[in-house]
């Protein structure tokens, strides 16, 4: 199984990687040379449209266009060119555009702008009007040709992402099976060699608490099955025995019964013994997981070493290795301190008493107090919450990631302005939104923001591992719930979420525990305000 496990993990995780590269090539170069291709195009328009509008009315206005457009072709053909410059055939595309726009602006738009200045009439211009178009229209083919290419490469991209999306289902299926298959042959295997010897032991048990002391109980199966078989075996001969000898032999009866006892007291600490080494199991486990994050704080602390005493004998690239490797042994701590979280839900964190979703709310946002002042946030909020069955901790974690992922992906331009409302579902449910004016999300990926460890940015741009927003969906379905990206909101991100309310009829004690009050800057909602009303 741990075989299995590893294989098929390095195998998953380079079919990711893979699905991941495709997609972002889709996302940050073919989709983006596209767009800077019509925005090409618009600028040659801009420039043939100044130069005619200028030639027919003598107005220096008309040569606005004309001039920005200039401007624009040479800053989007900058732009233009790192994103094509794999692609041969958009390339060559670029170069004859550029070719054909320099030599229509030296043969026609110069000389016709010149001709103007010096107040010549249109009909001394017509023959370099007549030349101006037929110049443009092969530049407009040109454009279009572009434009084609791009298209198909767009759509080769697409397939391609399908098609790795394709392999990527299959070999989870078949890592399914295989895990199907595994679990059904352990199973087997537990059940010859522990069921089969476990069900002989208790018919032979049966039998002997029945009476039938002449059938011998034959020792089989794992260590301890023996042990136990092997006590019971000299059990039935010591009862057998004192039977046969019950009339003769009084005093020995006793001393048996004595032994007899004594085999008991056996049985019992074994099965002590037994449980005790369950719960050690269980602790080993937690341990062991929680222990692999030692080999990799040593792996960053030796590197570091490496690169304070040696610094001076490394090169740059020496140096720049080293921090790679301490920046990936973080990184790995990280994630699986991540995961470790992500699995406690609903083992370690499980309690099911009425909460004050106000009160897990004020606990977030007094986590939260630094990064709120940091970026200036404000928060608004119903002046109270509704109450529901759930874990305190759990639910204040959901807040805590939905208000931090509002601050940590605002909008340059302005501070976030989070806002919590609530509403009452069809079947009674409470409904909650958290709304921001940050960057958003894409209605494309309003899903995937919900899958473990995917992520919408790059580590460079915006830090974390992406487990958030998994953790929450994670939460809220085991509280009974469901969440969502409100897709219809585009002035920043909405995330729904939806909780039961407390049964009438709950003898549970509501959760009281200690909690701050809201840390500021955070405001009551106002119900008559622009988009405060429950969504």
């Amino acid at each position: 199984m741990v075989l299995l496990v590893v294989v098929f993990a390095v195998i998953g995780a380079r079919v990711l990687a893979h699905n991941s590269q495709v997609s972002d090539d889709l996302a940050g170069r073919v989709q983006p040379a596209r767009v800077e291709g019509v925005r090409l195009q618009s600028a040659l328009l801009d420039q043939e449209t100044g130069v005619r509008g200028y030639v027919l009315t003598h107005n220096t206005q008309f040569l606005a266009p004309y001039t920005q457009g200039l401007a624009e072709e040479k800053q989007i053909a900058a732009q233009l060119r790192p994103l094509i410059s794999a692609n041969d055939r958009a390339s060559d595309d670029l170069r004859a555009i550029q070719d054909a726009a320099a030599q229509w602006r030296a043969a026609y738009a110069g000389p016709l702008v010149e001709h103007a200045r010096q107040g010549l009439p249109e009909s001394a211009d017509s023959a370099l009007l007549d030349g101006s178009k037929h110049a443009f229209d092969r530049i407009r083919a040109l454009c279009d040709q572009e434009d084609a290419h791009l298209l198909a490469d767009r759509q080769d991209s697409q397939a391609q992402l399908r098609h790795t999306e394709g392999e990527r289902d299959i070999l989870f299926l078949a890592m399914l099976a295989c895990f199907l298959i595994a679990a059904l042959v352990l199973a087997m295997l537990l059940r010859q060699i522990v069921g089969r010897p476990l069900n002989r032991l208790r018919d032979g048990a049966l039998r002997v608490a029945a009476g039938d002391f002449e059938g011998r109980i034959a020792p089989a199966g794992p260590a301890d099955l023996r042990i136990l078989a092997a006590a019971v075996e000299a059990m039935r001969g010591g009862l057998a025995g004192a039977l046969a000898r019950a009339n003769e032999q009084g005093d020995r009866l006793a001393g048996q019964a004595r032994e007899l006892t004594a085999q008991a007291q056996e049985l019992t600490s074994q099965a002590e013994e037994l449980r005790r080494s369950n719960a050690e199991l269980e602790q080993f486990a937690y341990v062991a997981s929680h222990d692999l994050q030692e080999p990799l704080r040593k792996v960053a602390s030796f590197c570091q070493l490496l690169e304070k005493r040696y610094r001076d004998k490394l090169d740059e690239r020496g140096v720049q290795y080293i921090d790679f490797a301490v920046d990936g042994a973080k990184r790995m701590q990280i994630l699986i301190t991540d995961l470790l979280a992500f699995s406690r839900v609903g083992r370690t964190y499980d309690d099911r008493v009425p909460v004050r979703l106000d009160r897990a709310l004020d606990l977030a946002l007094a986590n939260l107090a630094e990064a709120l002042e940091d970026s200036g946030a404000r928060v608004q909020r119903p002046a109270a919450l509704p109450e529901t069955i759930g874990d305190p901790t759990l639910l204040t974690m959901v807040w805590q990631n939905l208000v931090g992922n509002a601050v940590k992906f605002r909008s340059p331009d302005h501070p976030p302005l989070i806002t919590v409302e609530c509403a009452t579902g069809p079947d009674g449910e409470s409904v909650l939104t958290v709304t921001d004016n940050g960057i958003g999300i894409a209605p494309e990926f309003s899903e995937k923001v919900f899958v473990i460890f995917q992520r919408l940015h790059s580590r460079d741009v915006y830090e974390g591992t992406g487990i958030g927003l998994a953790m929450c969906r994670k939460i809220i379905e085991h509280h009974g719930g469901r969440i969502g990206v409100d897709t219809s909101y585009t002035e920043g991100t909405r995330i729904r979420f939806s909780l039961p309310p407390v049964p009438v009829d709950s003898a549970h004690p509501v959760d009281t525990a200690d909690s701050p009050d809201p840390v500021n800057p955070v405001e009551p909602l106002d119900p008559n305000a622009e988009g405060a009303q429950p969504g």
